[in-house]
């Protein structure tokens, strides 16, 4: 009887193949058992006219096996085109990005040999909703997405993972002194869950400083958690701090479906030269077989990799003359690592992935609503030849009886009333309608844009302003 367990395996673009093919090799010749399942993500399917990058016989053998294993995928930059990758961990729910960065010195050069850091990342909201739009000749826009379950969700997960994993303390990143609600919540989360693990050291950071010292002094920290954009930049940073971006393996963590992939990109220009480095793909794939609970195959593979790595067998983006002992392309790495089955590290720690986070998810509980009133709008205006103090007067014939016209801000900054004339204005203005008796309705907001229209001004967008029991759920201006 076949035991064997199904994966959907994507080889990719660029180098994605190379890499892909050394890694189903060495998975094979260690005795993983898995049955394979090919499918066809990115390039190819986008030439073939499928617009998202993933045919439906993809999507349907992802969601069967609840398992893929991804090389690299290309993204054409421009044309309104979508990631690939934005759009699995999007559709699928995988809302953990886990990335491990640990340094291998002395055999990987790198100025911190004590690097043990894994980024967990939120993996579904903030700028990466892909939100978009052009509202004027001059601005375009993004819309940062924070929710609480989402916050909970990748907060409890991070805290979870450094318990089983037996690690010692979680900081958090976020810029919450200056996106106050968005980055706020996600602090505020994190606040609020530090406090239901009282064995486990917290720290919070702002992200510049924070991401300075995980540059600098990497070694003073464990495990980090951080929304969609900023965990994204930093574990490339902390990868390449650790030694090369070359060897860092991720995990995609959703709470049915889970998709491992390297973290660099497809390399278009190293393609077909058998150069590539497979490691970060083997290391995920070796991530992967701890999630399906194939602990001895996993510890198996990464182990003859550390020998490898540790006897001086290095490809290209690791290859140090005088420290490496041989320079070696994709298939000869890969046939080294297979040589080395049933080593252990001489100096380097052996892998183990008996007490490591196996599907490991992390439901949220749904609060009941609070309760919700809505006190005035935010009305944006595409306005080229008016400056703010004809504006503010046209807004305020129009404001009516049941609004008061309260500010007008260009990009965010204050400048009516009392702007100052150095300020520099855009085409793009927000103005601030508030109830003076303190709530207002949808059918009066109506009634004031038919009015801002009859004044000749160009609406492009509404921001309802509300009350969330009773506190302010919206941002003041900045002056």
């Amino acid at each position: 009887m076949d035991k064997s367990i199904p994966i959907a395996v994507a080889a990719g673009d660029g180098i994605g193949p190379e890499i892909m093919a050394a890694t189903r090799r060495i998975l094979q010749a260690a005795g993983a058992a898995l049955a394979f399942e090919s499918v066809e993500l990115g390039e190819n399917p986008w030439r073939a006219g499928c617009a998202s990058g993933i045919p439906p016989e993809a999507w349907k053998a992802i969601r069967q096996t609840r398992i893929l294993l991804k090389s690299p995928l290309s993204t054409p930059q421009g044309g309104g085109l979508k990631s690939v990758n934005v759009t699995l961990r999007k559709r699928l729910g995988l809302f953990a990005n886990v990335r491990p960065c640990r340094a291998l010195a002395p055999f990987v050069p790198t100025r911190h040999p004590g690097m043990d850091v894994v980024i967990i990342r939120e993996n579904e909201e903030d700028v990466y909703a892909g939100i978009e739009h052009r509202q004027t000749d001059e601005v375009m826009q993004c819309l940062k997405l924070i929710t609480r379950p989402g916050c909970e969700r990748i907060i409890r997960y991070a805290f979870e993972y450094a318990r089983i994993a037996g690690r010692k303390k979680v900081a958090c990143f976020t810029k919450d002194n200056i996106m106050k609600m968005t980055d706020g919540l996600f602090h505020a989360v994190f606040r609020e869950f530090a406090a239901e693990y009282p064995d486990i050291a917290t720290e919070h950071l702002i992200v510049d400083i924070g991401a300075a010292l995980l540059a600098t002094t990497p070694e003073a920290f464990d495990v980090i958690v951080m929304p969609n954009l900023y965990g994204d930049i930093l574990s490339d940073v902390a990868a390449q701090v650790a030694g090369s971006v070359g060897l860092a393996g991720s995990a995609n963590i959703g709470s049915g479906v889970a998709m491992f992939e390297a973290v660099h990109g497809s390399a278009p220009s190293l393609a077909g030269l058998d150069v590539a480095n497979p490691s970060g793909l083997l290391l995920s794939a070796v991530m992967m077989l701890a999630h399906l609970g194939e602990s001895a195959t996993a510890e198996r593979i990464h182990n003859a990799w550390l020998v490898t790595i540790e006897e001086g067998i290095h490809p290209a983006d690791i290859f140090a003359a005088g420290q490496s002992r041989q320079m070696v392309g994709t298939t000869a790495f890969g046939e080294a690592v297979i040589a080395r089955l049933g080593r252990f590290p001489a100096e380097l720690p052996a892998a183990t992935y008996e007490a490591r986070p196996n599907g490991l998810s992390a439901a949220s509980e749904r609060r009941p609503p609070a309760q919700k009133v809505m006190v005035g709008v935010d009305v944006f205006l595409h306005e080229r030849n008016l400056d703010a103090e004809t504006l503010a007067a046209k807004l305020q014939r129009a404001a009516g009886a049941r609004f008061q016209l309260k500010m007008i801000t260009n990009r965010g900054v204050m400048v009516w009333p009392e702007g100052f004339t150095e300020t520099f204005c855009v085409d793009h203005w927000r103005c601030r309608f508030l109830a003076p008796e303190g709530a207002t309705s949808h059918a009066e907001i109506l009634a004031l844009l038919a009015r801002v229209a009859e004044a000749g001004l160009d609406f492009i967008k509404t921001e309802n302003l509300c009350t969330f029991d009773g506190e302010i759920g919206y941002s003041a201006a900045q002056g």
